[in-house]
């Protein structure tokens, strides 16, 4: 394999390396690209967007026809497919009226014979050319700066693959997170249990937010693959059902781990499986009870230090209440004098917690993170992901993420059983300060909510991600219980005066 700026060229020996390619690209490829697919007849166009198009919608045995008298053939897929067959195209205007435009704006547009439609095709387009060369084929692609580099990330997962074990294997999309993680399903060759294949490039530090620091180093987030080993590392050795981690590649951040399942806690309706929660809170209530070294060791030259979950990153991460929510909700930004004055409750308030208890927070404890292990008994049956960002803090923080899960209403009787549940089980424990725990969980419940509230906005107005809002009348719920306790009084006038509430 040879690459020299935006292009690259690929041997592919057999028709089994040609799939693989096109399994690779399906993983590559996003809404608005175009892929110009050329070569001589018998090149392996055909063979290449059939396994680009088996992949993209996760059936080996997709039909897929030939779209050479047709011209056109769509498909309904996860980013929808345009397979476009232009050798008997009588003149280019007439991809017009194809609907290519319109297939483009939507989705992924894949071109065979594009030189029939040259002027027509967009200029940032992919390139693929096929000639046979040998017993095999080569391929070149080309394609500009920002799709070269997607190329170029899944052609380095197929490298790592076949470095460790999983020569020939396929691969599936999976799913992708709020951060830029993706997950894929890895199949090997030959059969054999799937893994799961975790992609986590290291991004460029983000513009300043506070005293000099990017947002994921004041709010204390994984940028690299080393904490969610040493968590997941730690997890298992205390008995819990965390994910074994096969192979790691730290520089490129691409990991293989144990796939836990895709059982959760929800029905078929997004509702709660009350006994599922329950599990699930009686795994934390064993969690907390045990003592987490501050120092795990990764590998014989790196050890993951867990951070505090500290007055900056509190504090950071509630300011998005007022930085965000209440310019949305009330038309206007908050006043210097709103301001300081929320921001002085919340310096009272987290000088309340240096009493509190605490010890390792999961951070994301809630229904999208935790898998059901049916065939588990006591804390194995609750699967646990996502917990790279795992800080030291108020262990009071976890039971509110499960409690008021920010994507699932959990109706008031459900909510006071799990509360009881975890208290009765940390009482059975011994040592343990019920008072201080109930007055350092509403503050947290408080914290998690405000950003919560903030961040909703956040994802609508700067990231263009609308379908968060619809948390926002949860959230602010949930914050309603919090302000239930005596403790919260300063920052439940101040919501009710700036016209923040459930309404």
């Amino acid at each position: 394999m040879t690459a020299a700026n935006t292009s690259i060229s690929l041997f592919l020996a057999d028709d089994a390396a040609t799939t693989r390619l096109g399994e690779d690209l399906a993983l590559a490829l996003r809404a608005g690209d175009c892929v110009a697919l050329s070569g001589d007849l018998g090149a392996g166009k055909s063979s290449l967007a059939r396994a680009l198009l088996r992949a993209m919608a996760d059936d080996t045995d997709l039909d897929v026809p030939s779209p050479t008298f047709t011209l056109v053939q769509s498909y309904e897929l996860r980013i929808p497919v345009s397979h476009f067959d232009l050798y008997r195209l009588g003149d280019p205007s007439e991809l017009a009226e194809l609907g290519f435009d319109e297939a483009l704006q939507t989705g992924i547009c894949l071109v065979e014979w594009p030189e029939m439609a040259e002027s027509e095709l967009p200029k940032e387009r992919i390139d693929l050319k096929l000639e046979h060369e040998g017993e095999g084929r080569r391929a070149t692609i080309t394609a500009p700066a920002k799709q070269f580099a997607r190329i170029q990330r899944v052609l380095a997962i197929r490298a790592f693959l076949d470095a460790n074990g999983y020569a020939g294997a396929e691969r599936r999309f999976l799913t992708g997170d709020a951060s830029l993680r993706a997950y894929e399903s890895i199949y090997p060759q030959g059969g054999g249990g799937q893994v799961i294949l975790m992609d986590w490039p290291r991004l460029p530090e983000g513009p300043a937010v506070l005293d000099g620091k990017p947002y994921p180093k004041v709010a204390h987030l994984a940028e690299d693959a080393y904490p969610f080993v040493a968590i997941a590392n730690e997890l298992r050795k205390n008995g819990f059902a965390a994910p074994e981690i096969f192979a790691v590649d730290y520089s490129q951040g691409i990991l293989l781990i144990e796939d836990l399942g895709t059982d959760g806690v929800l029905d078929d309706e997004g509702r709660p499986i009350a006994e599922r929660y329950r599990a699930s809170v009686a795994c934390l209530a064993h969690l907390h009870g045990l003592t987490i070294p501050r120092n795990i060791p990764v590998t014989p030259g790196h050890i993951h230090h867990i951070p505090d979950f500290d007055r900056t990153a509190m504090t950071m991460e509630a300011r998005l209440l007022i930085d965000w929510h209440l310019p949305w909700k009330r038309g206007t930004p908050a006043s210097d004098e709103e301001r300081a004055d929320y921001l002085a409750i919340w310096d009272a308030l987290i000088d309340q917690l240096n009493g509190a208890e605490k010890s390792l927070l999961l951070r994301d404890f809630h229904s999208p993170n935790i898998i059901w292990q049916a065939k588990e008994k006591g804390i194995q049956r609750v699967g646990l992901i996502d917990f790279q960002d795992a800080m030291i803090g108020p262990t009071a923080y976890d039971l509110a993420s499960i409690v008021q899960d920010a994507r699932v209403t959990i109706e008031r009787p459900l909510h006071d059983q799990l509360m009881d549940d975890y208290l009765s089980l940390r009482r059975a424990q011994g040592n343990f300060d019920e008072a201080k725990f109930l007055k350092s969980w509403a503050i947290m419940s408080a914290q998690r909510n405000c950003k919560l509230a903030g961040l909703w906005v956040r994802l609508l107005q700067r990231d263009g991600k609308p379908g968060y809002l619809k948390h926002t009348p949860r959230t602010l719920s949930y914050l309603a219980i919090a302000f239930e306790h005596e403790t919260l009084a300063p920052l439940r006038d101040w919501c009710a005066k700036a016209g923040i509430g459930e309404a």
